[in-house]
């Protein structure tokens, strides 16, 4: 690859744990040439964009639907302009948003990497199929960017191959 190359990287999943600055730290840290991009993770403003800029709904399911609407012009933008989309499944809700961003990915032929504890290995089977890698922590995640930038295993990594 070109070493003036900047990878665009799509965080996607959930938010109610820092997992995004904790890879953004470790690829600071690196000093990888990435750009990340993600959705908007301040959860009231995700879903009360709709109402608030176009106007109150008395029914909830048109206030979701046109924060959904807003929020998709953003995401699905960084979406088709990413080139790795890393996708992070917590315990806490269920992230259908994030899955339907792993489903686009794959139809865009973007690469995918999952990351989420063995406790959701048989709910995202499928999921986790259609990625390139299923990772368990934002150490795994770093680790293979680092690779496929540099094509190098970083010192640790290989000693942790041995």
């Amino acid at each position: 690859m070109s070493k003036d190359r900047i990878w665009k990287i799509y965080l996607s999943g959930e938010i109610h744990t820092n997992w995004r600055e904790e890879i953004k730290k470790l690829c600071k840290h690196d000093e990888l040439p990435v750009i990340i991009n993600s959705p908007n993770t301040n959860h009231s403003n995700s879903d009360d964009c709709g109402v608030t800029i176009l106007g109150n709904e008395s029914n909830k399911f048109w206030h979701d639907r046109k924060g959904a609407a807003i929020n998709s012009i953003r995401n699905s933008i960084l979406l088709k302009e990413t080139d790795i989309l890393i996708v992070k499944f917590g315990d806490q809700y269920k992230q259908w948003n994030a899955a339907f961003d792993v489903g686009l990915a794959a139809a865009q032929g973007k690469a995918v990497i999952t990351l989420h504890d063995y406790n959701l290995d048989h709910a995202l089977k499928e999921i986790d199929q259609a990625s390139l890698a299923t990772c368990r922590s934002v150490e795994e995640v770093v680790a293979i960017l680092r690779y496929v930038i540099y094509g190098k295993l970083h010192e640790k990594d290989e000693k942790a191959a041995e």
